[in-house]
């Protein structure tokens, strides 16, 4: 079974950690970079990844990189692109194969001399007043370091640290949004007419897997996340092809759904494998009304403790897999589309250890940081230009749908799915990676940062990441030399840092894209 949240690893309780300047929580493509940076520096950093990888989604399948406009990025993360196109024989890669993004993840870290741990479960954080002291993990590692940065996907450290956040939409009225809460818009959308009931047209019958009743109301809050699923790395090439295989958990009812907007006449299932450098391989990515995204069963993820993100890590693992399995096996399944499935199978050379399954779920959206500044629409759209830049954003403002339910004539319908673009790249405040100082003095948050939902749509792209990474590891720099509270570090010695760096802060117009990858969708 492929495995990746354990909590077993105390029967090996590893050395306790000693003091460093920087603790990084993890080792996503942020907090490596992170990392990274700060050591550069000068400053002794620790990172504490809970899978066994590093470099997350960036080495486990998003290979096809969402960025919107690569001008936008510089500094490590731009150097991480550098490296990879050393690898190919070209200048910068922007998509590559995982294996290539893991080895370049890897030679940072070692060349920079970070120290990594792996699999390490945070179990519990001391504070003194207004800063962490140290963390400790569930295998017995206690770290104490002067400034901590939190570089999940679910913003683990920030909440045990006691600082607010939210998960979920807020409504529109929150923050005088457009965009937000519930929305019922036009892409991957049926785009057919399907019944969510168990014997079709009869409500007595029931509802499918996954389709919930009640009408959404548009623009509504609510608890809801987008969804999540596998960047999985598939070839057709026949020599390095691994069968998708059936999932012990299979269930047909499951894809009934499919089967019916199949029937419908749907044909657009192969329209997100998009091949990476190595033609023989794809990133693919979720495409459609009914595809690889498993919506609403991620709704639970972001405050779940480590067994029960097993538990849904295993549950999407499942889908995704019988997905795949249902194309080429099923007789609902018309037969040229059949045929033409049998050609993909996972890769023999990618994610080795699993099976050629990728080790890391797409967790697009968790918990979000609520500082002193939040990043919102107005942010995106140029309506307002956040202060004290430390990065730029630069794709669509992008939210994959939330919810399944049942329409007023009675067919199924899903709802979340946002896609607004039309902005140049945009800067990101040091103020949404930060806290509030009066919670955390010595925290910073570049992958969880202050954003409403759909600012956050726009902001998750993991060379952004990188970026507000390296941000936090220069004001982390800042903090320790002047002894201050990372909320009061010097701004205009920050960007000054950034800029040498290469980081950029500030949109030109006249800058140019290159070659760029300007993915339109589908992060």
């Amino acid at each position: 079974m492929l495995c990746h949240h354990h909590s077993d690893f105390a029967k090996n309780r590893p050395e306790i950690a000693s003091a460093y300047d920087v603790c990084v929580y993890g080792g996503t493509a942020g907090g490596i970079a992170a990392a990274v940076a700060a050591s550069r520096l000068g400053l002794t950093v620790l990172v504490l990844e809970p899978a066994a990888k590093i470099g997350g989604m960036t080495a486990s399948g998003l290979g096809f990189t969402d960025i919107g406009n690569k001008a936008a990025i510089g500094g490590v993360a731009r150097e991480f692109y550098r490296r990879l196109g050393r690898h190919y024989g070209v200048d910068e890669a922007w998509t590559f194969e995982p294996s290539a993004a893991a080895r370049v993840f890897d030679d940072l870290v070692r060349e920079a001399g970070v120290t990594v741990h792996r699999r390490q479960f945070l179990a519990a954080v001391k504070k003194e007043g207004n800063r962490i002291v140290s963390l400790e993990t569930e295998s017995g590692v206690v770290a104490r370091a002067r400034i901590f940065i939190d570089a999940t996907y679910e913003g683990d450290l920030l909440a045990a640290a006691g600082v607010a956040h939210h998960i979920g939409r807020e409504s529109n009225a929150t923050y005088g949004e457009t965009l937000n809460g519930a929305q019922v818009r036009d892409k991957h959308q049926f785009e057919f007419p399907v019944s969510p009931y168990v014997t079709p047209g009869d409500p007595a019958s029931g509802l499918l897997a996954g389709i919930e009743t009640g009408l959404p109301v548009p623009g509504a809050g609510d608890h809801r996340l987008q969804a999540y699923n596998f960047r999985v790395c598939m070839t057709d090439d026949p020599a390095n092809r691994l069968p998708f295989p059936k999932p012990a958990g299979y269930d047909r009812a499951r894809y009934e759904l499919l089967a019916r907007y199949l029937a419908a006449g749907w044909r657009q299932m192969f329209r997100k494998f998009d091949r990476l450098r190595v033609r023989t391989k794809t990133d693919t990515n979720n495409h459609g009304a009914v595809s690889s995204d498993f919506i609403g069963a991620n709704h639970g993820w972001a405050a779940a403790t480590h067994a029960e993100r097993e538990k849904l890590f295993q549950a999407h693992v499942t889908y995704q897999q019988g997905l795949y399995w249902f194309y080429q096996h099923d007789p609902a399944v018309p037969p040229d589309i059949r045929e033409a499935y049998a050609q993909w199978g996972l890769c023999r050379d990618e994610f080795v250890e699993t099976g050629g399954w990728p080790h890391q779920l797409y967790v697009r959206e968790a918990r979000r940081m609520v500082s002193d500044y939040v990043m919102t629409e107005h942010d995106c759209t140029g309506a307002r230009l956040a202060p004290e830049p430390v990065g730029l954003a630069a794709y669509s403002m992008d939210s994959h749908n939330c919810r399944r339910f049942v329409d007023a004539d009675g067919h199924v319908r899903n709802e979340g799915d946002v896609q607004v673009a039309g902005f140049t790249p945009y800067p990101i405040s040091y103020r949404s990676i930060t806290p509030r100082e009066a919670e955390c003095a010595n925290l910073l948050v570049p992958v969880c940062l202050s954003a409403s939902h759909i600012a956050y749509g726009s902001i998750r792209m993991e060379p952004v990441f990188m970026s507000l990474g390296e941000a936090a590891a220069n004001a982390a720099a800042l903090a320790i030399r002047d002894g201050v509270a990372v909320q009061a570090v010097a701004y205009p010695e920050l960007a000054s840092r950034l800029r040498e760096a290469g980081v950029v802060l500030a949109w030109d117009a006249t800058r140019k894209s290159g070659d760029s990858e300007m993915h339109a969708r589908e992060a």
